[in-house]
């Protein structure tokens, strides 16, 4: 039995991207494609049309490639080696703009995921329709969460990087304009909100559940400060706890642990047809079944490519006694494959030898388990872990009206008792300010290298400070520049209407 979903798209042939299109009209029917009457006729039809909608979390544009360097680089996580592609190099210096490939890949991976999903809702009377015998209504409920989940997770990768959005509720469209980004949290948090209410409690491991859903309502609704309700989301999180080893987050074999709310997923063994160029689509025979990301980062040690290293800043932040840093990067000394292999400072050399650096990342890399890395790697990525769902209900409390600094604490304490060593638990008398701060390092160590910190600085309104020295701009770096071939091709958002510095 497969370890995980494969996420299949050749039956839906009749799905297409919402953006970059060459012609004005977007109109999404296409006369050859299924016909959704003749097509949800059966369960594995119904999720068919659902497992297509995850695909495209898979691509280049997505957590195949090139997310992890964006986010993790514009964070100061990273620092680039000699071997770091020219598209990449400059999310650590803020000289992208909208000519940026990278970005380009980012908006139609998403907005075709959204595609998909609402190919799903448009049919719900269809499916709603289907006898019981065929598909119960339980399971009707949980497809159409899926869809809904779905469809508010890309917009929630979206939203944070664009600001204003078009908004997209049905797959049969024409060009929209840019709405309020309060406008696009409010279909986020409805999205959300249903598939709480529709999911199952427990699922297949790579689908969404209700906690997935409580989770990232939370955290949307966090987003927007709306402290008292994410708490309220947040604490509907239920059965999971800390996996007593941090490191077994990263791991293969720990994948779908007590820690665990959702996962991007990924098998080497299902192969990679389409490794360097499937930048919109994934499955069928351009699947992208597993990630660069061990390669992209990993050690010489074991023939990874090393384009990036942990930045200075981010290696400095660790306490000493903090286990979460033998955990999050490779040092000299540091043990590999199993413990039989020793790390020495000549692996530390940047792709063309020139530096050396102190560190590696760890985190996702395929060396704890073998002497060399690979280009296909299985390693999923866990986009929300339950230590997260802990900080963020330290922090509603912390910011709340009325909120209890020492239960804040707690939550805080909970998550360092696991990185130190019979000690590291916080005073339960720190000030409001105090407590904030602390959340800050929090989770700049607990999820470093995880795509989390650039938003996080964001949303706080301290990247102006941190990333002062990286060439980050107050007033334009806050979000992206949509992409060229999007203003180009959609009438409703010419140039003129991009971002700000754009």
């Amino acid at each position: 039995m497969m370890k995980k979903i494969k996420y299949i798209v050749v039956v839906l042939s009749g799905i297409f991207a919402i953006n970059s299109c060459d012609t004005k009209d977007l109109e999404l029917t296409n006369p050859n494609a299924l016909s959704p009457e003749t097509f949800f006729k059966t369960k594995s039809q119904v999720e068919a049309s659902v497992n297509a909608a995850y695909a495209n979390l898979q691509t280049n544009g997505l957590y195949g490639r090139h997310i992890f360097f964006a986010l993790d680089n514009m964070a100061g996580e990273n620092v680039g080696n000699s071997g770091l592609e020219g598209n990449k190099s400059p999310f650590i210096n803020f000289t992208f703009d909208a000519s940026s490939d990278i970005i380009q890949f980012y908006w139609e991976a998403c907005f075709l995921g959204i595609s998909k999903a609402n190919f799903v809702l448009d049919n719900e009377e269809i499916i709603q329709a289907l006898p019981n015998n065929i598909l119960t209504q339980e399971q009707k409920n949980k497809y159409l969460g899926e869809a809904h989940f779905l469809r508010a997770y890309y917009y929630f990768l979206l939203v944070p990087r664009f600001g204003d959005l078009p908004i997209y509720t049905t797959q049969t469209i024409t060009a929209a304009a840019r709405s309020p980004k309060e406008e696009v949290y409010k279909l986020i948090t409805d999205d959300f909100d249903f598939a709480s209410k529709n999911l199952l409690a427990s699922d297949d491991k790579g689908r969404p559940n209700k906690s997935a859903a409580f989770a990232y309502l939370g955290k949307a609704l966090l987003y927007q400060k709306k402290y008292d309700e994410a708490l309220v989301a947040l604490n509907s999180v239920t059965g999971y706890s800390l996996e007593p080893n941090f490191f077994d987050n990263f791991m293969e074999e720990k994948e779908h642990g007590v820690e665990s709310i959702f996962e991007i997923e990924f098998d080497a063994a299902l192969g990679s047809g389409d490794r360097w160029s499937s930048n919109n689509n994934s499955g069928g025979d351009g699947a992208n079944e597993a990630t660069l990301r061990s390669q992209e980062y990993g050690n010489p040690a074991g023939g990874g490519w090393f384009n990036v290293a942990p930045s200075d800043a981010i290696l400095a932040a660790y306490e000493p006694g903090d286990k979460r840093a033998d955990a999050t990067f490779y040092k000299p000394g540091s043990k590999f494959n199993n413990d039989a292999n020793t790390m020495v400072s000549s692996n530390f050399k940047s792709g063309f030898g020139e530096n050396v650096r102190p560190a590696s990342w760890k985190k996702y890399s395929n060396l704890y388990r073998s002497d060399a890395e690979t280009m296909d790697s299985g390693i999923n990525f866990k986009v929300m872990r339950y230590s997260d769902v802990l900080l963020m209900k330290a922090e509603c409390e912390n910011q709340r009206a009325g909120g209890v600094q020492s239960t804040a604490i707690g939550y805080i304490n909970e998550v360092r008792a696991r990185a130190f060593t019979g000690g590291g638990a916080l005073a339960t008398t720190l000030s409001k300010d105090a407590v904030f701060t602390a959340i800050v390092h929090e989770r700049m160590v607990e999820f470093a290298a995880e795509q989390i910190r650039f938003d996080d600085l964001i949303r706080w309104g301290m990247a102006g400070t941190v990333l002062k020295d990286s060439g980050f701009q107050v007033g334009k770096n806050e979000l992206w520049p949509i992409p060229n071939r999007e203003t180009s091709s959609n009438p409703k958002i010419k140039p003129s209407d991009n971002n700000p510095g754009f």
